[in-house]
């Protein structure tokens, strides 16, 4: 799988070489610089089991973080009926954090009439009513929310989606897919978390074992995943769309070709209105269980989190506001649940659009929610606060 990535990536390159100067080459990027107040603790990203993607040395500590993204993406149509897409990141992360400086996010090709698309690769599943945005990118927040951040960190199917549009009001889609058997990882681990990281094909990165996972790359068990999609919608005023999504991966007692399955299904239902308006609200849904397998046995954790989203665009500036919950435990419901935790969080954020290029931000996100069956070590205290400035150029 990774030697037809890296020669599908060639092949793409290549198709930019020698296509740039041409009307169907689009180019799209963004360079986004952000200071971050953090009063939380270590992040999960630095192998710690704190909510955001930057953290303070302990719960009660505050720090302020630099942090660096480029983004890059194009679309390159040499035909009316097909598509090529690749887009990769580069990234200067807080001191500490694992994870990959420069990766690809996603590599596909599409082949389409007016009501069907077959696409092929690595890419996102569109469920998501807050990163609708080029690059999967949110215009609302600069945080995520918990469902968001998870599908950015370990739910990105490599395969093939097949999308049926037989009127302006209806879309289904089914997805059969691969390389996407250790999803479930994280969230077991170490819970819910909020930030704005997107992992990589081929990346490892931390649980608080310690050890590493890998969301996106080589398969492990030969099966296919399976993701199925219907949505309604009135073409610029409101959608609702319910999606089921199934790894289908096998339990193993050991470890597989150095990685864990975990067997993960989930739905989403997801809903927005005033699509184009300048007053727009979202919501999305999701409720689902992971399972690993171990000597002797399995266990399940079941998930489900939820958010309603507002804002509010007049002029040049935005005003947005979104409140969740979020809910992990042990599917057999035991006296003493170490996986439990229920939280809940808030984020409000301004943005004021100087130019159609420029994006300057601020924002404030509170997590409040506790996780009291972390292993030794590990303060369970997993809440806390960030502040966040942000420009952006994008082109």
């Amino acid at each position: 799988m990774i030697c037809i990535m890296r020669k599908t990536l060639a092949i793409l390159l290549f198709g930019v070489a020698t296509t740039a100067g041409a009307q169907s080459f689009q180019l799209h990027g963004f360079l986004t610089a952000r200071e971050i107040y953090v009063n939380a603790q270590r992040s999960w990203l630095q192998g710690r089991v704190g909510r955001f993607d930057s953290g303070a040395d302990t719960v009660n500590d505050h720090r302020l973080v630099n942090t660096y993204n480029a983004q890059l993406g194009f679309d390159w149509t040499p035909m009316s009926w097909f598509l090529v897409h690749a887009d990769g990141i580069a990234r200067h992360q807080q001191a500490g954090s694992i994870g990959k400086r420069v990766g690809l996010i996603q590599a596909y090709a599409d082949v389409f009439n007016d009501h069907w698309r077959l696409r092929a690769g690595e890419f996102w599943l569109p469920t998501s009513r807050e990163n609708t945005d080029p690059l999967w990118t949110s215009k609302y927040t600069i945080t995520y929310s918990a469902l968001n951040s998870w599908m950015a960190q370990e739910v990105r199917p490599i395969g093939a989606d097949l999308q049926w549009s037989p009127s302006f009001y209806v879309t289904a889609g089914v997805t059969a897919f691969r390389g996407n058997d250790t999803m479930g990882t994280l969230l077991s681990g170490r819970g819910w978390t909020f930030g704005n990281y997107l992992a990589a094909y081929n990346e490892n990165l931390p649980t608080p074992e310690p050890a590493l996972t890998r969301p996106f790359g080589q398969d492990l068990d030969g099966k296919n995943g399976y993701a199925e999609r219907i949505r309604v919608s009135l073409p610029e005023r409101a959608v609702v769309q319910f999606t089921h999504i199934d790894n289908r991966a096998t339990l193993s007692p050991t470890p597989v070709k150095g990685q864990e399955p975990w067997q993960t299904r989930f739905n989403i239902v997801g809903a927005e209105v005033g699509t184009t308006a300048l007053a727009t609200v979202a919501a999305e849904w999701m409720r689902g269980s992971t399972a690993v397998g171990f000597p002797g046995g399995s266990f399940t954790m079941n998930f489900d989190t939820a958010y309603l989203l507002g804002s509010y665009k007049f002029a040049h500036e935005r005003l947005s506001a979104r409140i969740e919950r979020f809910a992990t435990s042990n599917a057999s419901r035991p006296a003493n649940d170490s996986a439990r935790e229920h939280g809940h969080a808030f984020t409000v954020a301004w943005m004021h659009e100087t130019n159609p290029h420029s994006r300057a931000a601020l924002e404030y996100c509170r997590v409040s929610g506790d996780r009291p069956g972390l292993a030794p070590g590990f303060d369970p205290r997993t809440g806390g606060s960030t502040v966040t400035a942000e420009y952006r150029y994008s082109f």
